[in-house]
């Protein structure tokens, strides 16, 4: 099982914090990889692709999400689905804090999660 506060927490200080619930460093048997993501007012996630397909699940706040050359406001219960090597990014377009789960699968090798913060990215 897994605590969203005890889970680590990847940021580059843009307002973008993930928290991986869910990988292959801790189950290195699973194809799945789960994080909690929070997007501050104002802050946007940088678009980026992977080849895992992913769902973004919201579950506080508003944005815009973009996926390939669609782009659509989003809310609290709102489920997007990413296919694989789509170019993806969402933004806060609200006052309040961003929320949403993701899901994607096959799960990120670890090394590769840490890299694609490195590098700016957000999964």
């Amino acid at each position: 099982m897994s605590d969203k506060q005890d889970s680590p927490a990847l940021s580059r200080g843009d307002g973008v914090v993930s928290r991986l619930l869910h990988s292959k460093e801790d189950e290195p048997d699973t194809e799945l990889t789960v994080t909690w993501v929070e997007v501050e007012p104002g802050s946007e996630q940088v678009v980026h692709s992977h080849r895992p397909e992913q769902v973004y699940v919201v579950v506080a706040g508003e944005g815009r999400m973009h996926v390939g050359k669609e782009e659509r406001d989003v809310s609290a219960g709102d489920v997007v689905h990413i296919p694989p090597n789509a170019e993806h990014g969402i933004e806060n377009t609200a006052d309040d804090t961003l929320e949403y789960v993701s899901a994607a699968t096959p799960a990120f090798p670890p090394e590769q999660v840490q890299e694609f913060y490195d590098e700016g990215g957000s999964a």
